[in-house]
């Protein structure tokens, strides 16, 4: 049986570069901390290793998107639109309810809901919640989005935006998005994926996942350690990227040598809005597995 009042040695809040978090913790030692700032997954440590990229060059202000672990891209996909690149809701303070267990395992959900912050920017009456779950050797991660309004659509776009860490970029390959539709938005080119990807210089591919298609899991190889990669058919797409040694370089929040040590794979809704009627909800998640 679930068990809250159980879950006090699971989890506790700390402090991470100033920035309130929640942090859950198993006991065979896996653990994974959250940030209340847009309920971003700094870390996930599972048999010894942070599987995820966090930049050491970040902001830390309380304001600033934080780069690498996994934001919450929220409302909006990138500039596809008229809101702050990638939504807002990676960089508002997200409320943390309790820590649940049940067994080994143990989730916490994190709420942000229409203020007057949102509604200043975005007219619209929602409830997101990101429910973090934990099991050994697992981290799952399932947004929700309800529509609140009492009549119209709630449309939006977004991502889990997941940053994984790896030992030598070169050295990587992602497997099983062979045969998907493939938009290579560097070249600006269309094409069909092969089963292999490698990764040589900048890499930002979008990738067909939704409904109808196949639903197998993606493998990410980095040297001797494989992760297993699957999202729900509720999101539409995958995004590959890898800023590439020049883009990287660029990049105030990231170092200069940080584009080998991390690959984004992200489950996400890029080109077509997902549309909720009004008082319903959506659903999609993201689960890593260590295999």
């Amino acid at each position: 049986m679930a068990n809250a009042t159980a879950a006090g040695n699971a989890a506790c809040g700390e402090l991470h570069q100033g920035l309130a978090c929640q942090r859950l913790t198993l006991p065979c030692g896996d653990t994974v901390l959250v940030a209340l700032q847009g309920a971003h997954v700094l870390s996930w440590v599972s048999q010894g290793r942070e599987r995820l990229y966090l930049s050491p060059n970040n902001l830390w202000d309380g304001q600033s998107a934080i780069r690498g672990g996994v934001p919450v891209c929220f409302p909006q996909f990138n500039q596809r639109g008229t809101l702050p690149k990638h939504g807002f809701a990676r960089n508002m303070d997200w409320t943390a309810g309790d820590a649940v267990t049940s067994g080994d395992d143990v989730h916490i959900d994190f709420t942000l809901s229409t203020n007057p912050d949102t509604l200043a920017i975005w007219q619209q009456a929602f409830v997101a919640q990101l429910r973090v779950a934990l099991t050994p050797g697992q981290l799952t991660l399932t947004l929700t989005v309800n529509n609140t309004e009492a009549q119209n659509d709630l449309h939006f776009t977004g991502a889990l935006h997941t940053y994984l860490a790896v030992d030598d970029i070169d050295l990587t390959e992602l497997r099983g998005l062979g045969g998907h539709p493939e938009w290579d938005a560097v070249a600006d080119v269309h094409g069909v994926a092969d089963e292999a990807l490698y990764f040589d210089g900048e890499f930002d591919r979008v990738y067909a996942r939704g409904e109808g298609l196949s639903a197998k899991p993606l493998h990410l190889q980095d040297g001797a350690s494989t992760l297993q990669i699957e999202q729900s058919p509720s999101w539409a797409e995958s995004v590959v990227w890898n800023p590439g040694e020049s883009k990287c370089a660029a990049l105030a929040d990231m170092p200069a040598q940080g584009f080998a040590r991390m690959l984004c794979v992200e489950a996400a809704q890029v080109f077509e809005p997902i549309s909720i009627p009004a008082g319903s909800q959506w659903v999609g998640w993201q689960r890593l597995t260590v295999s």
